[in-house]
């Protein structure tokens, strides 16, 4: 029993350091390439905001999600970007059906902020994050893309998109209290250690499809 608890404390002591190695590479490789306002970043076709649920379980406002949307509103209005793909996942049907639907939240709440609904362009095969950034190129066509989300997620982005040769940017979110978010800084260190496993077996994204020209093709 003394050399399983051993060998169970030095695989658990492995797994912590790797997944510290993990974000601190992941953090330095990428901090340069995000801003706090949008006035700090150069102009781009696009920008690309990450999914999260509207809402809590309690059924509260996702601070999350509204700071997204927010500073993907403040992007649009400051002329750094022609267009918008929101991209995340829907699930149990979608809104009609009482499940969620990502996409279609945030193209609601962008609406609602003034942006016009012909710039914004729907992604539902953003399951993951390497999904939503490799498809702003196979789909949507674009190589250079300003990404919108909270700053540690961001890093984590530009790291996938850095790694496949795509020059992205990012701009930070308003992020919450670290003592609220914590299970939210959980999960990010173990998808950080994805990620870099992502990058190491050349992983791909999920789903492709037709490609959609922006301004060309309708908005989906």
């Amino acid at each position: 029993m003394r050399n399983i608890a051993r060998f169970v404390l030095t695989a658990l002591l492995a797994l912590v350091s790797l997944t510290a190695a993990a974000w601190t590479y992941v953090s330095h490789r990428t901090d340069r390439l995000i801003a706090d306002a949008p006035q700090a970043l150069a102009p781009a076709q696009a920008g690309l905001v990450l999914g999260t649920s509207q809402r809590l379980r309690s059924g509260a406002a996702n601070p999350y999600f509204t700071g997204r949307i927010r500073a993907a509103a403040a992007l649009f209005a400051a002329g750094k970007v022609r267009y918008l793909i929101v991209s995340g996942s829907q699930a149990h049907g979608g809104r009609g059906a009482g499940g969620y639907d990502e996409p279609a939240d945030m193209r609601d709440a962008l609406i609602a902020s003034g942006v016009p609904a012909a710039r914004i362009y729907r992604d539902y095969a953003g399951f993951r994050t390497l999904d939503s950034v490799l498809r702003a190129r196979e789909v949507f066509g674009q190589d250079r893309v300003i990404v919108v989300s909270q700053r540690f997620h961001l890093q984590r982005a530009l790291y996938l998109a850095e790694r496949h040769g795509l020059a992205f940017q990012g701009l930070a979110a308003d992020d919450v209290p670290l003592g609220w978010g914590w299970p939210i800084r959980l999960r990010e260190a173990g998808s950080r250690l994805r990620a870099v496993g992502d990058i190491a077996t050349d992983k791909s994204a999920r789903f492709g499809g037709p490609p959609i020209r922006l301004g060309a093709d309708p908005p989906t």
